[in-house]
């Protein structure tokens, strides 16, 4: 097979009129070549950091979709699946992966449960590790988010790393807003990329300090624009990644987006595909190609290196996708889950209380760190309830393995003034979240969610909607697009109920994110992530 076009040479910063020649699946030569063909050939994109399970797809509908954005390959932690199935979890996505082209690579989920202040369905310790680390298909050990457990030198997060190093796979890092003393014990430990960086500061200092800096673009966390003034100088030590997806916003695009931007705002368009396409090849020591004679023939062509319109994406040779259409078909999967919790009554999720002021967790649009702010309370009958008209709602997480009281907190800027919205997924344990306008919706919410095994939905006094998500209570059976369009009605009913949070489950999602500060809320209660404590909802 031969394939022409404007042949864009990353490592020697050129672009010439040749053709590619793929023989079983690899590069056997590139060449200069004169046509008159106005296409360019690049190597395929890369995502750097991603949780599949966020897209609410199993890998092999996620790479449905990848391809026909120009993503050719992931740097995948599926330690969403993991906190709720364990290592069963990990090998059922590293298994439905190898089932379709795109590269899948897959870590070895570092904190299972992400904290020991939160119920989860699995735990995976040291032991556990040690033995997926001797798999060749766990590429590194994925982000560390126990950084406090690595400053303080937990001897279990050390041992962990230890097993990471010993098998020579690379640290992946967690580490948001650290800096100074605390960030160079962290790296001393060997932990040499961040993806959480969320203040070009932050993000200067861990790139000085020999750190591999990800810019995240996701559904929820955007740290494209307060990062992408650092790529010209350090673009060989930073990459793009997406984190957490939703399927919706995958059907629009992926890795091609954030080469679009960051080509309009005029930087060199090689420093640019060195990020997108080269640099995590490097940093993982992933197999794909990256247009040099020897490699997989991984690589796609693109209409211009403005908008970078995706024409066709092959894998090893192999055609994937073309003008938006993919040509990956559908494999049949088992559907598992761990899900064991009955139905909740409205009493549940009462919390009575003579307290004046209550602390409050302020969620910020684009952000997964919170605020913790003060409010005063508004008490009916002897209990806290949601106080609509100042946007400051209840909020309650509800553990999804067994039988147990719920715990409630507080939440400002989501913005509903009717309903409720829910959601088993959780980061990182997945039990259940909600929010909402009364204790009465709440409890709806939450028991849809219960009856369906787990999902996402919206409901009013009169009106319910939700998408159920088989698969761990996280992710669907269904294909991309079907779940794709569910979903954005889903999260058109959360607007139209008052949101104006650009991804109101995304964010909803990660309120139950201990390790990333200020303030969030466990199954067990709500939580200080600066102190790594439980706090009090009431001020005394």
């Amino acid at each position: 097979m031969r394939v022409q076009g404007n042949i864009v040479d990353i490592q020697n910063k050129r672009i010439f009129k040749g053709e590619v020649e793929v023989e079983a699946g690899k590069i056997t030569q590139i060449r200069e070549v004169n046509h008159s063909v106005e296409n360019y050939i690049l190597p395929g994109f890369i995502d750097a950091h991603i949780h599949i399970e966020s897209s609410m797809l199993v890998p092999s509908e996620f790479a449905k979709i990848a391809v026909t954005h120009g993503t050719v390959a992931t740097v995948s932690d599926p330690h969403e699946i993991a906190n709720v199935l364990g290592v069963k979890g990990v090998d059922f996505m590293i298994e439905n992966g190898k089932k379709v082209p795109l590269k899948f690579n897959f870590g070895a989920p570092s904190c299972v449960p992400a904290t020991s202040f939160e119920s989860a369905g699995a735990l995976i310790d040291s032991e556990d590790i040690k033995k997926m680390m001797q798999n060749p298909d766990i590429k590194y050990l994925a982000e560390m988010m126990n950084y406090p457990g690595v400053i303080y030198q937990d001897e279990e997060v050390l041992k962990k790393i230890a097993r990471a190093k010993h098998y020579n796979k690379p640290v992946d890092g967690h580490a948001p807003g650290l800096r100074g003393e605390d960030l160079d014990k962290y790296i001393a430990a060997g932990i040499y990329t961040d993806h959480e960086c969320f203040t070009y500061e932050e993000g200067l200092e861990k790139l000085q300090k020999g750190m591999k800096v990800i810019i995240r673009e996701g559904s929820a966390a955007k740290n494209f624009e307060a990062l992408i003034d650092l790529l010209p100088e350090y673009y060989e030590n930073m990459m793009f990644c997406s984190d957490d997806k939703h399927p919706d916003d995958l059907l629009l695009g992926h890795i091609n987006q954030l080469c679009e931007r960051a080509v309009a705002k005029e930087i060199d368009v090689f420093k640019v595909l060195q990020a997108a396409c080269v640099n995590p090849v490097k940093h993982y020591n992933l197999d794909v190609g990256t247009l040099n004679e020897g490699d997989d023939a991984d690589f796609i062509i693109v209409k211009d290196l403005q908008k970078f319109e995706v024409l066709q994406t092959y894998i090893k040779g192999e055609l994937v996708a073309e003008k938006g259409e993919s040509f990956i078909q559908h494999v049949d999967f088992e559907v598992l889950n761990n899900f064991d919790t009955d139905k909740k009554n409205i009493a549940d999720f009462e919390f009575h209380s003579a307290s004046e002021k209550i602390r409050v967790i302020e969620a910020l649009d684009g952000e997964l760190v919170t605020n913790e702010i003060e409010v005063d309370s508004l008490i009916k009958d002897g209990n806290l309830v949601s106080d609509v008209e100042n946007d400051v709602l209840k909020m309650t997480v509800v553990n999804r393995y067994e039988n147990a009281e719920p715990s409630i907190a507080f939440i400002k800027n989501f913005g509903l003034k009717e309903g409720a919205i829910a959601s088993s997924v959780g980061h990182d344990s997945h039990n259940i979240i909600a929010v909402g306008v009364s204790d009465e919706l709440i409890c709806k919410a939450v028991n849809l969610l219960i009856e369906n095994k787990g999902g996402v939905c919206a409901v009013t006094s009169s009106e319910e909607k939700v998408v159920p998500l088989p698969v761990a209570g996280i992710m669907s059976d269904k294909p991309a697009v079907e779940i794709g369009k569910a979903y954005a009605e889903l999260d058109a009913m959360a607007k139209q109920l008052g949101s104006k949070l650009r991804a109101p489950y995304m964010t909803l999602s990660f309120m139950a994110l201990l390790v990333i500060p200020s303030l969030k809320l466990s199954d067990k209660g709500l939580f200080d992530g600066n102190t790594f404590k439980f706090t009090s909802l009431e001020v005394k």
